[in-house]
């Protein structure tokens, strides 16, 4: 069963015991994980018979902060070190592993309507979408606008960001905006782009862009212990490593 986050997601957890019980395991990911963690729950489920597995996919700091709030989750899924290095210091998460990388690139319509052809084109888009700036792709995104000021042309950024005409919440949202012809460019993840044929791809230059690591690690004191340890050792293993390049993740 896959899952958005909301209210309803959490209080419909907690009424049928989240997961405290041993046949539930709760696993909360990373937006763009949807796909592969999707296939990796019909593989989990097959070696565990009676085992559901319910996944939260979200921006990787909306589901910290509800970790940090007591959300009954078993394993975390993050697209930034940044937040899962959080929860280790506070002592809710153990053992964290990087598992994955992904990089970003930028997305235009299929029409183009801004003309933009390499990366130095995307000041000529007059709608941009870039993640929040404490989303993981959004702030990968402003790393990487920053370090074009000094390779691509001074002033790059500013340019760009100046264009700014929404900031999502997640990376499948920042895709959205340009599928829906409500935005000319966006910087997502290559992951993003590549499940979508209502974009083109536009490939930012190596000595600008940002490699994205994702961690996961179990969440302490969760009642599935057990259950999140054979999760991450699927994510991990080489039929787990297999499932994540099918869908464009680089190796760990």
């Amino acid at each position: 069963m896959v899952a958005a986050l909301g209210t309803a997601v959490l209080l419909a957890a907690c009424g049928d015991g989240g997961a405290a019980g041993s046949s539930r395991l709760a696993v909360y990911a990373a937006s763009s994980l949807t796909e592969a963690f999707g296939e990796l729950e019909t593989v989990f489920e097959a070696s565990h018979p009676g085992t559901d597995v319910a996944v939260t996919f979200a921006g990787s700091q909306v589901l910290r902060i509800q970790i940090e709030e007591g959300a009954p989750a078993d394993v975390f899924a993050s697209a930034n070190p940044e937040h899962m290095e959080a929860l280790v210091r506070e002592g809710l998460v153990a053992d964290a592993r990087v598992f994955a990388r992904n990089e970003l690139v930028v997305i235009v319509p299929t029409d183009d309507p801004a003309g933009i052809e390499s990366f130095a084109d995307l000041p000529r888009a007059t709608r941009v979408v870039l993640g929040t700036a404490d989303v993981p792709v959004g702030r990968y995104a402003r790393e990487a606008l920053a370090a074009a000021d000094g390779r691509v042309r001074p002033g790059f950024a500013a340019e760009v960001l100046g264009h700014v005409v929404s900031e999502e919440s997640n990376v499948r949202l920042a895709r959205s905006k340009v599928e829906l012809g409500e935005a000319d460019a966006a910087i997502v993840y290559r992951t993003d782009a590549a499940r979508s044929d209502r974009v083109r791809t536009i490939t930012i230059p190596a000595e600008v862009n940002v490699r994205a690591e994702y961690l996961v690690g179990a969440v302490s004191g969760a009642a599935g212990a057990e259950l999140a340890r054979a999760w991450i050792d699927l994510v991990l293993s080489p039929e787990g490593q297999a499932v994540l390049a099918r869908y464009g993740f680089m190796p760990a």
